[in-house]
């Protein structure tokens, strides 16, 4: 049965989400009448061309519809590839695209090129001035113009949130298509969080609109408790200093709710199983190929403000975020781990041992200084929690090359899918270089 034979009711789920928006927006005076709040809903190409107009904002994102690359696996069947997807893509996605500094006709263009995983990005906490916006447009869907789902950027785990921008429609709203939110956040919690969709979540979250999001502390440029500068939290004595970090941001694909969403069909949710275990949107080896655009500030696109395929790969176009890490002997490396798939993580490492530091953006350290820190080879955690992690790389063997070490799911499933070319899933590799091969990092995974 289609999803249109499903929809003869006047009362929908989706229905009561749109109609329970609309209210609160009457309510609140949003977008209805000139008022307090009246700015930061608007219209989609309000004013001229020109980007200058937009409303305040440190970032730009747009939510869509788009096409991704994964590889064929014949346990799948015949949802993967689809059918329906354009060479070189096989799978069918929802996602966020960082459209900042695009002009409102570079930004309509991005329709059906959205990207999986989302931007990664990071705020400073708040010093009692720096308040942080991000602006969200809804561009609508391509291959789905009868759906006409709202979206929002709901961050998960975020304290003290006012609930007008939480981004969970039962207490906030949706942005409907066609239009544009501005979301304001006073993040005065350092640490490593996660953002996603919150309409129709389920369905949102596993089409691909999450993504990873992270505060850095006030103690940040200190050099007196440890030399680079940077640290994971205010920790007061340089425990949580780190040289280089990099993102672990983990996500899976269940191919046939992406085959149905493309083809007009309900997916059984409680048929769902893991296809796909993703690590930054990619499954090994694509997870060690390069960069795309990194700086979330400064996006790098084409005239028309499409991505680039990183390094060439144009198969990896909307999966611009690498998970290779790498560093110089003797640094401290913090990775950072998120996990917004539906089933438990176990991340190991093989030959090296991490120092959990913080878990859902909260310092292991007991109110009474205790050290609550620990030691681990791998780390297992759930739907919707975080990790920070750091190791300090070992001695280099003095060989040619980088000392190479593995980082992968123990969950055999999610670290091989048994696909053709050796491809498999959330694995990567850690290359240690001699000291002071590297110079000093500019952004997280590079």
């Amino acid at each position: 049965m289609t999803r249109k034979q499903l929809r003869p009711s006047l009362l929908s789920r989706r229905s009561l989400l749109r109609g329970a928006g609309t209210a609160l927006l009457g309510a609140a005076g949003v977008g209805l009448v000139p008022g307090r709040f009246s700015r930061l809903l608007l219209p989609e190409g309000f004013g001229t061309a020109s980007a200058a107009e937009d409303p305040p904002h440190d970032l730009f994102f747009a939510g869509t519809d788009g096409w991704m690359w994964l590889p064929e696996t014949p346990a799948v069947g015949h949802f993967h590839p689809d059918v329906l997807a354009p060479p070189p893509f096989t799978t069918y996605i929802f996602g966020f695209r960082n459209v900042t500094g695009l002009t409102p006709a570079q930004r309509a263009a991005q329709k059906l090129k959205a990207q999986h995983s989302a931007p990664i990005w990071w705020v400073p906490q708040y010093d009692g001035t720096n308040e942080f916006r991000v602006a969200l447009t809804n561009l609508g869907l391509g291959i789905r113009p009868d759906l006409t789902d709202a979206h929002t950027v709901h961050w998960h785990g975020f304290r003290n949130v006012v609930p007008f921008f939480d981004g969970e429609p039962s207490g906030s709203f949706g942005v409907p298509a066609g239009r544009v939110f501005v979301y304001a956040f006073r993040p005065r919690h350092p640490g490593t969080y996660m953002y996603h969709c919150h309409v129709e979540d389920t369905e949102h979250v596993q089409m691909g609109m999450t993504g990873i999001v992270f505060v850095r502390p006030l103690q940040d440029g200190n050099t007196a408790l440890y030399p680079s500068g940077k640290y994971a939290y205010n920790d007061g004595d340089g425990s949580t200093g780190f040289d280089r970090e990099f993102v672990m941001f983990l996500s899976e694909v269940w191919a046939e709710s992406h085959w149905c969403d493309a083809h007009i069909q309900l997916p059984e949710w409680s048929d769902y199983r893991v296809d796909f275990g993703l690590l930054n949107g990619r499954v090994w080896p694509d997870t060690i190929a390069p960069n795309g655009s990194i700086d979330p500030f400064h996006p790098v696109t084409d005239a028309s403000g499409d991505l680039l395929p990183p390094g060439g790969i144009e198969r990896l176009k909307y999966q611009p975020f690498s998970s290779l890490v790498t560093c110089n002997a003797g640094e401290r490396v913090l990775l950072r781990f998120a996990n917004l798939g539906f089933r438990e993580a176990s991340m190991a490492t093989v030959g090296l041992r991490l120092r959990v530091v913080g878990k859902d953006a909260t310092l292991l350290r007991g109110r009474d200084g205790t050290d609550g820190s620990y030691e681990a080879q791998h780390l297992s955690f759930g739907a919707g929690e975080a990790i920070d992690a750091i190791f300090t790389a070992p001695p280099h063997s003095g060989g040619s090359g980088p000392d190479v070490y593995v980082l992968h799911d123990r969950a055999y499933r999610r670290s091989d899918h048994a696909a053709g070319g050796n491809a498999g899933g959330r694995r990567t590799e850690i290359r240690v270089f001699p000291p002071g091969t590297l110079p000093p990092q500019g952004f997280p995974n590079t």
